[in-house]
């Protein structure tokens, strides 16, 4: 059988020799009645960047960046979700209050002691997010006052809900070409309106 493939050419690594990386891609731009799944990032696509409950917050921060996100699923055992952090939980208010409640150190506080649990968490689910639009996702992030939407579907094979994806403002604000700056609150809709009608 395995005369019929011959082997390939080979060589030895030239020094200094570099590797490929994923090449990142700018999402592409977006109309409020553009399909609101092309403001999702699809976690059958991309992976979700998690992270274990009880890490330290100071190592969330740095995945977050390495990883060019300001949210992370909090998840353990089996991909369980418990919870998201994101980086206004761990650049804001609450890290100080633990401190001083605690009276621990900054480098001691975990994801969990910070992160938003699962329970307080509304989510979309996909069959609607695939009939809606930019704008309605919007219209949602503003009536909820929030930066993030979670987006679930069932579990295949179990009775779970699986995290499909989420929404971001500020990803959606840049992707509308709105100028995003970081810690901004979720724009108006109007707000938004006005600024591409210019």
């Amino acid at each position: 059988m395995m005369k019929h493939f011959r082997p390939l050419p080979a060589s030895t690594l030239a020094a200094r020799a570099c590797f490929r990386r994923p090449v990142k891609t700018s999402p592409a731009r977006v109309a409020l009645d553009s399909p609101a799944a092309d403001t999702m990032p699809d976690f059958n696509r991309v992976a979700a960047v998690t992270i274990d409950p009880g890490a330290a917050i100071d190592e969330a921060n740095r995945k977050m960046i390495e990883n060019g996100v300001r949210l992370l699923l909090v998840a353990e055992n089996s991909d369980i979700v418990l919870g998201i952090i994101t980086a206004s939980d761990i650049l804001g208010e609450k890290p100080m209050q633990i401190v001083q409640e605690r009276g621990v150190r900054h480098s001691e506080i975990a994801v969990r002691d910070i992160m938003t649990p699962h329970e307080m968490l509304e989510v979309i689910q996909m069959r609607d997010v695939l009939d809606a639009h930019v704008g309605h996702v919007v219209a949602t992030l503003e009536r909820a006052q929030r930066q993030h939407a979670m987006v679930v579907e069932p579990n295949e094979g179990d009775a779970c809900q699986a995290v499909r994806g989420l929404f971001s403002a500020s990803q959606i604000a840049r992707q509308l070409g709105v100028p995003v700056h970081v810690g901004d609150v979720v724009r108006t809709f109007t707000e938004i309106e006005a600024l591409l009608n210019h």
